[in-house]
């Protein structure tokens, strides 16, 4: 397939409510989708990063411009025969996985229609039926906290995560947990610590969590393996694991049982299926997480945790959104959402992008 036009859509998605972390308060979402065209098909993709660089280095508007101008002309006019292909292309870029993530699942994309194929099924992929956990944000006040919790319960979804931060940490999980005892819970930290916290890190065993997320420096390997020595709780690293080495180090050093597999992370579908098989061998299980990705985003996060050694619940957070650029929203009953076999199965609403988009740029081939 030989990719003849492409479109950039950097777009704002109002949340229902403000949604508070460690790194900061968002009351929508920035994103970009990325439309690639061949001369009789269409696929899209999304670059899911968020507006800040408080998670990682890359946020939304160098994205942005990454892709407009290095990413983008490296790819028009080129053919495609594989999605895998799209990182011959992009190989000299350093970083940038959110921005190479949107193209390499718009070629997804593309390639899943071409040849008539739901992409789960192209990842080999079989579990259709995902379960969904829910996420609460930082909140001081108690009764809100557990009114949160409780609609997430009453919603069916299959666990509970919390923000949490130095200061907000032990007190509302021993109050979470002396209400709900039997919710599986988990706690991101979005590497709000360090190991001069360990008395304090330690303590969280007592509360009986499924694993803490990313307790430490964002881009750490080494300190997490010591403090896993340490604690009982399972650590899964999220921000350290950025590709398949970083895994490979992870396992060597010991310094998580769980890993957090987001594509957009990791570069997209093709190094994420090597990051799965890698873990599954070496018994460390995975989950897919969530980057408040609009419905386009988590198609192809659900398509990738339809896979064996994703025996956590995912997240989806379509469900926080005002609306959405699809047709049919993808949302989770009672916990649970079947993995859709085509992204148009959501139908792409370009109405609703146009509508929302607040900066685009269109290329074509020459």
């Amino acid at each position: 397939m030989i990719i003849e036009n492409v479109e950039l859509f950097l777009f704002e998605l109002p949340f229902i409510k403000s949604y508070q972390t460690s790194y900061g308060e968002m009351n929508q979402k920035r994103s970009i989708i990325v439309k690639l065209s061949t001369s009789d098909l269409s696929g899209y993709g999304e670059a899911s990063t968020l507006p800040f660089p408080f998670y990682l280095p890359e946020y939304t508007d160098a994205s942005y411009i990454v892709l407009k101008d290095l990413i983008i002309p490296k790819i028009i006019g080129k053919t495609i025969n594989h999605p895998s292909e799209i990182y011959k292309f992009l190989d000299h870029i350093k970083g940038y996985k959110f921005a190479k993530t949107s193209v390499e699942t718009a070629a997804w994309d593309l390639y899943s229609q071409q040849i008539k194929t739901p992409i789960l099924q192209l990842l080999g992929g079989k579990n259709k039926e995902i379960e969904i956990g829910g996420a609460v944000g930082i909140t001081q006040d108690k009764n809100k906290l557990l009114e949160e919790i409780s609609l997430k319960i009453e919603q069916g979804y299959k666990r509970i995560k919390l923000k949490i931060k130095p200061g907000w940490d032990i007190k509302p999980l021993e109050i979470i947990r002396n209400n709900f005892p039997d919710v599986p819970l988990l706690a991101d930290a979005n590497s709000a610590y360090t190991l001069q916290d360990i008395d304090l890190l330690k303590a969280l065993d007592n509360v009986n969590l499924m694993m803490i997320e990313q307790p430490l420096g964002w881009d750490d390997i080494i300190d997490h393996g010591e403090l896993q020595k340490q604690i009982k709780t399972p650590i899964c690293l999220d921000e350290s694991i950025l590709s398949l080495e970083d895994t490979r180090k992870a396992i060597k050093l010991n310094a998580c049982k769980i890993i957090n597999l987001k594509p957009g992370r990791v570069g997209g579908l093709t190094e994420a299926k090597k990051i799965h098989d890698l873990c599954q061998k070496h018994n460390i299980g995975v989950w897919c997480g969530g980057m408040l990705e609009c419905s386009i985003g988590a198609f192809f996060t659900l398509s990738l945790a339809t896979l064996d050694n994703f025996i956590y619940p995912a997240a989806l957070n379509t469900n926080d959104y005002i609306d959405d650029i699809v047709t049919y929203k993808c949302l989770a009953e009672n916990g649970k959402v079947n993995a859709p076999n085509f992204l148009s199965d959501f139908g792409v609403n370009e109405d609703k992008l146009r509508h929302y988009t607040i900066l685009s740029k269109t290329m074509t081939m020459r």
